[in-house]
């Protein structure tokens, strides 16, 4: 009874947020498409969102302003990276590189095709539209927009998300390629081609309300308030290839920006993690030696390859593919196992180890709209006897002091802070942070 209470206060707070001429409206990729629709599944019967999704079920969505925010592909990244070459001259460079003209040609044409189905179909319905990329994805146009709608992949997506503050601005995601990215955060992939009905779905209220929870961050230090690197402005000489359409945005951005104030002891970071936070050695193959205080317990000084904090969106990617295991894994295991026990396991039944396998790894996944979030020491260094934390596990409150020296603390791979010597962090859930989405059936 508490949490169903605890979940209609959320919505009045959101309703009393909308316009009144608004009422009616008033969050790194899997590695299987089975996994996939496990988690699909798993979120439609989650408890935890049960009385807000059957609360806002029928309840139609009628926006009237639509802000799309398209990705660059592939095409045309090459497109702005050699500015001054010729078409011809584009052609001969790609295929000295090894890359195919025709076929990043035609993945353009793929992704164009269906962000011109979107816009169009907005428009045939009478919403006013604009179409913007991250240059022109501001502050003003999102606060303009009744919705937000991406056409891209997961990494356009985020890169929308970072920016929206309120809960109660939705944020649609629309998978303009799915022959190039799994697009767990979009829309299911009938919809790439079928938007309409998408849209008429929306207006109908045959749609469910989903608010993701995201991870706010709380800098405490000497430079707290420094300004970010926009990771994305290194993918000119080095593309990030965790989300495929990341790879294919342009070297600047309009990143978040951090007021240049007095020198002051914390500062809330104006943007919010829906996948997860890193923290760690900027150099990789550097140890990362920090302290760490889970919920009320004691900092314990660790030593690692770093740290992830993920919510239940982030569940999915990177954090899931840290601490996956793998089928040759668990079948040694259980032939070890078998020794030391002396029972009859039968280990080379490869359905018994697919199993055991994929049980294992969707116990990682949790909701989306959980307030809670999952961390993970990776390869941990442990000495001695006096380790008590767990390597991986969960926490409503996270605290880090950073013993490091050349470290970062990275939102959703996007946005890198300096996190150095002295400097702390705290990581927290609020439910006013949650990013409004919504699922459709597939």
């Amino acid at each position: 009874m508490t949490s169903f209470l605890k979940n209609v206060c959320f919505i009045r707070r959101s309703l009393s947020n909308c316009n009144l001429e608004n009422v009616w409206l008033k969050k790194n990729s899997f590695t299987s498409y089975l996994n996939t629709c496990f988690v699909r599944s798993f979120m439609a019967g989650s408890s935890n969102s049960q009385h807000i999704n059957k609360l806002n079920n029928e309840t139609p969505f009628l926006p009237k302003k639509a802000l799309v925010l398209t990705k660059f592909s592939r095409y045309e990244f090459e497109k702005r990276r050699h500015s001054d070459l010729s078409e011809e001259e584009l052609i001969k460079n790609l295929e000295d590189r090894g890359s195919d003209y025709k076929n990043l040609l035609q993945h353009h044409q793929i992704h164009s095709s269906n962000r011109d189905l979107v816009v169009k179909t907005l428009q045939e319905n009478g919403i006013e539209t604009k179409v913007v990329n991250r240059f022109e994805y501001t502050d003003a146009n999102i606060d303009w927009a009744d919705v937000i709608i991406t056409t891209g992949g997961d990494g356009t997506f985020l890169m929308a998300a970072s920016k929206i503050r309120s809960s109660v601005k939705p944020l649609i995601g629309i998978n303009s390629d799915p022959t190039r990215s799994l697009g767990y955060l979009c829309l299911p992939s009938h919809y790439t081609e079928n938007f309409p009905e998408a849209l008429n779905r929306l207006r109908n209220g045959n749609f469910r309300w989903m608010y993701r929870q995201r991870i706010r961050v709380t800098l405490t230090g000497e430079h707290a308030f420094d300004p970010p690197v926009e990771l994305h402005d290194q993918q000119l000489q080095y593309p990030e290839y965790r989300f495929l359409d990341c790879v294919e945005g342009h070297h600047k951005t309009n990143s978040p920006k951090v007021p240049k104030l007095e020198p002051k002891i914390k500062n809330e970071l104006p943007v919010r993690a829906l996948n997860e936070v890193f923290i760690g050695e900027s150099l990789s193959s550097r140890v990362s030696y920090y302290e760490l205080a889970l919920d009320s317990a004691p900092k314990e000084k660790l030593k690692s390859s770093g740290l992830t904090i993920c919510t239940g969106t982030g569940s999915t990617s990177w954090s899931f593919n840290i601490n996956k295991v793998t089928e040759q894994c668990v079948k040694h295991l259980l032939k070890i196992t078998s020794q030391e026990t002396k029972l009859d396991i039968p280990v080379s039944d490869p359905k018994l180890i697919s199993q055991i396998t994929s049980r294992f790894n969707n116990s990682l996944i949790f909701d989306p709209t959980k307030e809670l979030m999952a961390y993970t020491i990776r390869d941990p260094i442990v000495f001695g006897m006096g380790f008590k934390c767990k390597p991986r596990g969960f926490a409503k409150r996270i605290e880090v002091k950073s013993r490091m020296f050349d470290a970062c603390l990275v939102i959703d791979g996007g946005l890198s802070f300096a996190f150095n010597d002295g400097s702390t962090a705290i990581l927290d859930i609020n439910e006013d942070d949650a990013l409004r989405t919504l699922t459709l059936p597939d």
